[in-house]
């Protein structure tokens, strides 16, 4: 049974509430029905002139931008006449004006299960302008592409940024109307919050197993396989590895000119399940170690259901750091933070840099098991929420 997307569940039978008034769309162009429709034409179709604005996420709202504070304009969408607001710079979360004429606002954004993407932490903000604003919010519901489980460690309050404005795992394993709920807890706003929910999902279903098309959500994402990836390989952006951006396989492909992945191979202390370290060599187009060949690996995942992104990257840079002087960690700025070291927000705990050279072991992170996956036990930050009946 193909899953329906909160868009598709709207649109099938309209509410009442939706009729006659003024609305906002938060949304990119991965957002589209299971025929491809993107949300923003046929919400235009549906609401005619009602649809008075759209407010896009990092990358831009046809997702053409890079990564890293490269802000995105405001303009008027080419395909529907609607003016786009950007809420990655010049602003993170839409002014009182762009909230003063609207009645409404619609959330459908496609999120890859990873704290460390950041449409999530639009919707955050955009929820605390909403209830100043005084506006309704509605999140159309989708799939987390990388179902329910979680895997990480539970981010720490003294690393919030915009990669993390809420304590959550690194694979957090909620759908984005999920999060909204969490977030509308957490920070104990009023508002009024509408959930459209997707039809048919299961917590133990992957985005192969939902039967919709994968459209990329940025310009790194390409595949589902990236995402599989990504919770874990989102960490090399805190280093001098290349996490492959420049290439057709971002995240999967890794390494640098220096790296001798035999080393890495010896060096590792377990064998991650699910995954095989194939050796390579890439050349990245652009950003780090542009034009330079690199040595290193692909990830090739065989079994999604035992793979263990985070652990899995957490081996490589222990046995990389082990073996490899010229590793470093990367010094910020970092997606808008500017004193922070970026690997610590990225992991969410300042032990990382310890672990990663040596100086920590498994044990003294305090890992612990449940479900098959690894969390970290943080005692600020609870995942009460999680294990309480809080999913929908």
């Amino acid at each position: 049974m193909r899953v329906r997307v909160g868009l598709e569940v709207l649109l099938s039978d309209p509410p009442r509430w939706l009729r006659g008034r003024r609305v906002g769309l938060l949304s990119h162009q991965a957002a589209t029905t299971a025929d491809l429709r993107p949300a923003h034409l046929v919400l235009r179709e549906a609401l005619g002139k009602n649809l008075v604005r759209l407010f896009a996420p990092q990358h831009g709202f046809y997702g053409t931008a890079q990564a890293n504070m490269i802000p995105g304009e405001d303009h008027r969408d080419p395909l529907t006449g609607v003016p786009v607001v950007s809420l990655y710079g010049p602003r993170l979360k839409p002014s009182p004006e762009h909230l003063a004429d609207l009645d409404l606002l619609l959330v459908d954004l496609v999120d890859v299960g990873c704290r460390v993407y950041t449409y999530l932490w639009t919707l955050f903000l955009t929820l605390e302008a909403a209830e100043k604003a005084g506006v309704e919010v509605v999140v159309l519901d989708r799939p987390n592409p990388l179902g329910g489980w979680l895997e990480g460690p539970v981010l720490s309050p003294d690393l919030f940024s915009f990669v993390g404005l809420c304590e959550m795992p690194l694979r957090h394993g909620l759908t984005p109307a999920e999060a909204a709920l969490l977030f509308r807890k957490r920070r104990g706003l009023s508002l009024t919050l509408r959930v459209v929910r997707a039809e048919g999902w299961r917590r133990d279903q992957l985005f192969g197993e939902t039967g919709l098309p994968w459209v990329p959500p940025s310009p790194n994402m390409p595949s589902f396989e990236t995402a599989l990836v990504y919770p874990g390989q989102v960490l090399l952006e805190g280093t001098n590895l290349s996490e492959g951006r420049g290439t057709t396989r971002p995240f999967e492909l890794f390494g640098a000119p220096w790296l001798r992945p035999e080393r890495v191979l010896s060096a590792l202390e377990e064998k991650p399940p699910g995954v095989v370290l194939r050796p390579t060599a890439f050349r990245p187009a652009f950003d780090k170690w542009k034009d330079r060949t690199c040595f290193g690996f692909q990830l090739h995942v065989l079994d999604p259901r035992i793979f263990r992104p985070v652990r899995t990257t957490l081996l490589l840079l222990r046995a990389i750091a082990r073996t490899h002087e010229e590793f470093a960690f990367r010094p910020s700025p970092y997606e808008f933070e500017e004193k922070k070291l970026p690997i610590e927000i990225i992991f969410g705990h300042r032990d990382i840099v310890y672990f990663i050279v040596g100086k920590r072991e498994w044990g003294d992170l305090d890992f612990w098991e449940k479900g098959g996956l690894t969390y970290y036990a943080n005692e600020t930050a609870s995942l009460a929420l999680y294990e309480g009946g809080f999913f929908l």
